[in-house]
């Protein structure tokens, strides 16, 4: 790291009399942690020579007799920490081995990602990718739960409880847009540029932030920013948030939905006028490799049990790996309201915020580039354009989204090749991944369910 690019960082702090620096990075399922370290003479020079030690075992990254791992700042996150008492400047940090070299640790997400970046360059000859994430999320007044041997329950209160059509829903009614208002302010802080907010189709309490678009890595760091800031507001305001895909019951889930395209010098590389969707050939390829692989993704983009109570029909949900202009049951939908050129892109549906960012949007780039290395045509395959209701009248003609986590990592454990290209995914890490995952499935399927009372206590 230049000296230059030090000296910025101690600028900053100078000028903002900052006393703490403060290094996060994200554990392998996705939550955040960070380590704290008052502010000293020198103290950014040590940090990019020396880093930080911590416990990697405790991360689920590696075996606990090789865990010893080390935090290095990236400077280009520094921002300021709206959150903290103490004038605090956050950055995120790549995660280093502890040999003479201080290699890289290939299992760190945003180390994938940088290499993901790289891969497309060499392999399509396209400048970068470019994502554009919308956050869905429930605001309640209150919530409790709690789950213990003898005690299995879930309690939330609403402040919001519209009949119907909540989609748009205008204040007074709509009583959490200024919550939004401050909210976008806060993230733009953060250095995350908001497109628009709006109460979505839940009637009790949803709500959607969109952003504009940004490379992969950034993508990644802005994801973990959102729920880190929206979540700190929300305690600040003494409500309660969630993004858990499937929070209530009959009511519509949290996706995480995902606009996608790709740049060759400098002008998107997906614009062909006159196309279905205006999308050219390396479009429709990119998007065939992803919903060829769409199952195994799956593993990545929807990663938690919740996930897949979300990805059910009737709630304009995707549960299907077809593309389209205007059905939402399809994985991929072409917006057709995109009339600029330099817009023209796909969204992926399925993803939700319980996911790895840097691992989620990783595997999809790389069913992309298998998609272009192969030249696998959606139409050939058989994944559509479907414009019309294929949930009725061609239901047994299309691939359906898997039914449950367990089919997610069924599928990644038969179908993963495309995610070693590049030696981007070793298998150390997607071992560790099913693991990790079966571990969540077999503690929700040997946990009695509250519904199973109902069901089954008087029999």
């Amino acid at each position: 790291m230049s000296k230059q690019s030090i000296q910025s960082i101690n600028n900053i702090i100078k000028k903002n009399k900052i006393e703490v620096i403060d290094l996060k990075c994200i554990d392998l399922s996705g939550r955040l942690h960070h380590i704290s370290l008052p502010v000293h003479d020198n103290i950014m020079n040590k940090l990019i020579s020396e880093g930080v030690g911590f416990d990697g075992s405790s991360f689920g990254f590696r075996k606990v007799e090789n865990s010893d791992m080390i935090l290095i700042p990236d400077l280009e996150t520094a921002v300021i920490d709206l959150f903290r008492d103490a004038p605090t400047l956050s950055f995120y940090s790549n995660i280093m081995l502890t040999d003479t070299k201080r290699s890289r640790f290939t299992q760190d997400g945003r180390y994938l990602a940088m290499q993901a970046e790289q891969l497309l360059k060499k392999v399509t000859g396209a400048d970068k990718s470019w994502w554009g994430p919308e956050f869905e999320f429930y605001i309640f007044s209150n919530v409790d739960y709690d789950t213990r041997t003898a005690t299995s329950y879930y309690r939330v209160e609403h402040a919001e409880e519209f009949y119907k059509r909540a989609y748009h829903a205008a204040n007074p009614f709509d009583i959490y847009d200024d919550f939004r208002d401050e909210a976008s302010k806060l993230l733009q802080k953060f250095g995350i540029k908001i497109k628009y907010h709006h109460h979505e189709t839940g009637e009790r309490g949803q709500q959607e932030i969109e952003t504009y678009f940004n490379d992969l890595l950034t993508t990644g760091d802005n994801i973990i920013t959102a729920k880190y800031v929206l979540f700190n507001f929300a305690r600040q305001k003494n409500l309660f948030i969630t993004f858990m895909p499937k929070p209530m019951y009959h009511q519509p889930g949290n996706g995480l939905h995902l606009h996608l395209f790709l740049t060759k010098n400098g002008k998107n590389a997906f614009y062909k006028k006159g196309e279905y969707g205006n999308m050219n050939e390396l479009g429709r390829f990119f998007m065939g490799g992803m919903l060829k692989h769409g199952p195994a993704l799956s593993a990545f983009t929807n990663p938690s049990t919740n996930s897949y109570k979300r990805l059910v029909p009737g709630f304009e949900a995707p549960v299907a790996m077809t593309y389209g202009q205007g059905n939402r049951a399809s994985a991929i939908r072409i917006p057709k309201y995109v009339n600029n050129p330099d817009e023209t892109r796909f969204e992926y549906r399925p993803p939700d915020a319980t996911m790895n960012p840097y691992l989620c949007l990783t595997a999809m780039l790389l069913a992309g580039i298998d998609g272009v290395v192969n030249k696998i045509d959606p139409v050939k395959e058989g994944f559509g354009p479907y414009d019309k209701n294929f949930l009725e009248e061609d239901r047994q003609k299309v691939t359906m989204l898997p039914r449950n986590l367990t089919e997610a990592i069924d599928a990644l454990e038969a179908d993963n090749d495309f995610l070693k290209r590049g030696n981007i995914f070793s298998d150390e890490l997607l071992e560790q991944w099913v693991k990790v995952k079966n571990e969540e499935i077999n503690a929700i399927g040997t946990m009695p369910h509250p519904f199973e009372y109902k069901m089954y206590f008087t029999l």
